[in-house]
């Protein structure tokens, strides 16, 4: 890994990431090409104190190489661009499997009967524990059906919306770096948006010819319109990890969407991808 390859012999706080290693990883994540000198390099030392700070291993078969881990860093870091890496706080395990992976799951009925089942996920942020990540989608920046993408962003998102114990799309705010932003505010923005996106959803899924699922890739071409995937729907935690995914990888479409919405991430993350890459 990364960290046994180049610090075996160092107690450094920050991991030296190659040239290659970086300029790779950069340009195949096309939000990060825009950013300047200044915040390019501030992005990189973010990622290599996350590489230094954090234990990055592999399960399956997969072998973990530094691109891969240099990668998942640069993508983890821009949401806490200006924010800081404290914001990652209170972990320090990230487990990376070669595809998509089967976690164990249970449900309770209107009965009370509880179901068991395994899921196939491509990422989980467990709170206080490590975050899994499936290799083949970090490689990803867009869905088939073109709306924007990246796992990486959206655990790492979850992850600071845990801060404050419970992942329900409103993040802790710091006194010093958001002023103006709070709980209320946001949490009546968050509804309205979310509710608005919902009957997005039902009209499209209303004019699904009969027996289409609509999960199916049949239905995918009924929503390639929308500015986010459609699993943003299910709660307003998935909402506010979707929906940052968008804010850095598709931005403009998030803003024509929802523009209130753009301005409270953008307020929230201290950034505005749309300015930049008008820049």
């Amino acid at each position: 890994m990364l960290k046994t390859l180049l610090g075996r012999f160092t107690r450094s706080t920050t991991v030296a990431i190659p040239d290659d290693l970086w300029s790779a990883a950069a340009s195949a994540f096309p939000c990060a090409t825009s950013l300047t000198d200044e915040e390019a390099g501030r992005l990189r030392e973010l990622a290599s104190r996350l590489l230094a700070d954090t234990e990055m291993s592999a399960a399956g078969e997969l072998e973990l190489t530094a691109d891969m881990q240099v990668s998942i860093a640069l993508q983890a870091c821009l949401p806490i661009l200006n924010l800081g890496l404290e914001w990652y706080r209170g972990w320090s395990s990230i487990i990376v499997y070669p595809g998509e992976f089967l976690v164990p799951r249970s449900l309770a009925d209107e009965d009370g009967v509880v179901h068991e089942y395994v899921e196939p996920i491509t990422g989980e942020a467990w709170e206080g524990g490590p975050l899994l990540l499936s290799w083949e989608d970090a490689q990803r920046s867009t869905t088939d059906s073109g709306s924007a993408y990246s796992v990486v962003i959206h655990e790492f998102v979850h992850k600071i919306d845990l801060l404050d114990g419970a992942a329900d799309g409103c993040p802790p705010f710091s006194r010093e770096l958001h002023a103006g932003l709070d709980a209320r505010r946001w949490n009546a923005t968050l509804e309205d948006t979310f509710e608005r996106f919902l009957s997005e959803l039902d009209l499209i899924e209303s004019e699904l010819p009969e027996g289409v699922d609509p999960d199916s890739a049949e239905a995918d071409p009924y929503y390639v319109h929308l500015p986010f995937d459609p699993y943003a729907a299910h709660d307003e935690a998935e909402f506010f990890a979707v929906t940052s995914e968008a804010f850095f990888v598709d931005p403009e479409s998030l803003q024509r969407a929802f523009p209130e919405w753009y301005a409270l991430l953008a307020a929230f993350f201290r950034q505005d991808p749309v300015a930049r890459a008008k820049r």
